[in-house]
């Protein structure tokens, strides 16, 4: 058994989150800032569906005493309880960010387990931006190593199987851990991982639970290592660790290949659209073809979809069904595209997904397929092409190879900013996005919790 000391990959890692406390470039803190920024709005719009609804209450019943936000809540709790149920909310409607390379969703996880344990323990917003930008390098290395396509394609929903890591590790931070620690809170992490991909394939509301259920457990996690708990001490890179069991093709060089130069936060997508990213470049062809060429749906004799081998597995589905179905439906989203408007949350409500011209137009899709160029890329790259077979035996295609939003195309200041506006207005107080623009001077949490509580009461 390695020493407590042992340079194992996952005390590699371990070693260098602690390092990292108190010496964080400006450069990350700001980006840290801006995904502060957007996972708040998509937190404060998410917390008001129904699913979210019921995890939240459920957190509040619990019984539990503390001074924890839950948006939009009088009512406080525990941290743990706190991350739950703003997680939840974070990963409601899918508009949650991604990093595309580890397929997992940062900010769903991170960012709520952050914001609980901070406010317990009354810590400053650079403490709170130190956090993050440490969970997102933690959850982003174990999602890469693990192998994500093969972990994903073998039915393991990767934000809340890696969203542990980060969750812990951001835990960390906060409460000023040595590397020995850090260490600890991975490998109680590792036994904490869960969740599965059968969303997909028969529905249900569980994957909306899935990062506030990460965010719990890495917690939850950090908070044992506090009190002196022992995890394993390779729980990532070690025999039976989370990397080696949990795919076919790990990819463990990974969890410490260019630590301090290549950094998570730089890989993000911001979504523009309520549905799977991995469907977005579908999404964005299609709108293209719309804006250029002059056509109608009832023009339309068939489509044929190209994307990676996980779109055409997992996002072939009638998206008429649920909600759910409809953001991960690649039919369901290109009929939006062509009819309606994907930027629009409300494009996806039970009331508009229903609608007899979507299912029309959906069963014009005639197949998907996966395609050797975009399984190259996956998921670092996404990519997509749509083509439309007109009734006048025109046919018109459109490929996108790097979507907005990511990395390969960010989103413009101006864009992001009314999405922010998009996802708030109306359900919150307006001071509050020059509150988490200028959280890193400031002091402590108080104004922000306070004005988080009110979001969707007032």
């Amino acid at each position: 058994m390695p020493s407590p000391t042992s340079l194992s990959q996952t005390a590699q890692l371990a070693n260098f989150l602690t390092q990292l406390n108190g010496s964080i470039d400006r450069r990350l803190l700001e980006l840290a800032t801006a995904r502060l920024v957007d996972t708040s709005a998509v937190m404060i719009f998410g917390s008001e569906q129904p699913w979210s609804r019921s995890v939240i209450d459920h957190s509040l019943a619990s019984g539990a005493s503390g001074n924890c936000t839950v948006i939009g809540q009088r009512e406080a709790t525990t941290s743990a309880m706190a991350a739950l149920a703003n997680g939840a909310s974070a990963h409601a409607f899918e508009l949650d960010d991604v990093h595309e390379e580890a397929i997992s969703h940062p900010g769903a996880v991170v960012i709520p387990a952050a914001l609980a344990l901070a406010e317990e323990l009354n810590k400053s917003g650079h403490d709170l931006l130190e956090a993050i930008v440490i969970g997102y390098e933690a959850m982003g290395r174990a999602g890469i190593a693990v192998g994500p396509a093969s972990h994903m394609l073998a039915g393991f929903h990767p934000t809340s199987m890696s969203g542990v890591f980060g969750a812990a590790a951001a835990a960390g931070r906060l409460l000023n851990f040595d590397s020995s620690k850090m260490n600890h809170a991975l490998g109680i992490a590792a036994s904490l991982a869960s969740g599965t991909m059968e969303f997909a394939s028969s529905g249900g509301m569980a994957k909306r639970l899935h990062a506030g259920r990460a965010a719990e457990g890495g917690l939850t996690a950090a908070l044992l290592a506090a009190r002196g708990f022992e995890g394993s001490l390779d729980g990532l890179a070690g025999k039976y660790g989370f990397c080696r069991i949990f795919t076919d093709e790990p990819q463990l060089e990974l969890l410490t290949d260019r630590l301090g130069q290549r950094w998570m936060l730089d890989e993000i997508t911001v979504k523009p659209y309520a549905a799977c990213s991995d469907i977005h470049p579908m999404i964005q062809a299609t709108m293209q073809l719309r804006s250029e060429y002059q056509f109608e749906p009832g023009d339309i004799e068939s489509i044929e979809l190209e994307g990676p081998t996980k779109a055409a597995v997992q996002n072939d589905m009638d998206g008429t069904t649920s909600v759910m179905a409809a953001q991960y439906s690649a039919q369901f989203n290109v009929a939006a595209a062509l009819i309606s408007d994907p930027i629009d949350p409300d494009t996806y409500q039970p009331e508009n997904i229903c609608l007899p011209q979507f299912a029309a137009l959906q069963q014009k899709v005639t197949s998907i397929r996966a395609a050797e160029e975009f399984d190259a890329t996956y998921a670092w790259k996404m990519g997509g092409r749509v083509r439309i077979n007109l009734s006048s035996g025109k046919i018109i295609s459109a490929t996108v190879h790097g979507q907005k939003g990511s990395m390969h195309d960010p989103l413009e200041a101006s864009e992001l900013a009314a999405k922010f506006s998009r996802l708030t207005q109306g359900r919150v107080n307006p001071k509050l996005e020059e509150l988490l623009w200028s959280i890193g001077d400031a002091e402590d949490l108080t104004s922000l919790a306070a004005t988080l509580r009110q979001s969707t009461n007032e």
